[in-house]
């Protein structure tokens, strides 16, 4: 439940995120400001205050990255099992021996009739005597 719901909030940051970056303002820095060509003595053309945008974009940046890790570490730990929500039995109670496949089932590995070829027998099988024995000869 929390890690589907910590998807759709990365999900979520991940398009505010986009959002914000898309909306902000070119610096609009060619080559001649980054080297003193512009009207500012800075390096790198004037240095404007810290807008809405650019905060929201710090924040959207820091939960990307919280919600990227805590999805790696959830994912890390790999997927609960099936049994585990299931209560056990009562102490008390005998457990039920494990029962025995029924009597006419194939061995486990055992194929079909027809499935190999005529004049085959497929690995491991045993020779079964004919079901009649065969006539005894007549005595003259």
């Amino acid at each position: 439940m929390f890690y589907y719901l910590l998807t759709t909030l990365y999900v979520a940051v991940c398009l505010m995120l986009l959002m914000v970056i898309l909306l902000q303002q070119g610096k609009g820095g060619d080559m001649a400001s980054a080297f003193g060509g512009g009207s500012s003595q800075a390096a790198f053309g004037a240095r404007a205050g810290a807008t809405l945008l650019s905060r929201m974009t710090a924040a959207f940046a820091v939960l990307f990255m919280l919600a990227a890790l805590s999805l790696a570490i959830i994912g890390q730990r790999g997927p609960g099992s099936v049994v585990s929500g299931a209560s056990p039995p009562p102490s008390g109670a005998p457990k039920a021996p494990p029962q025995a496949p029924p009597a006419n089932t194939p061995p486990a590995g055992a194929q079909p009739a027809g499935s190999t070829p005529a004049g085959t027998a497929p690995a491991g099988a045993v020779p079964v005597a004919p079901a009649t024995p065969p006539a005894a000869p007549q005595q003259k």
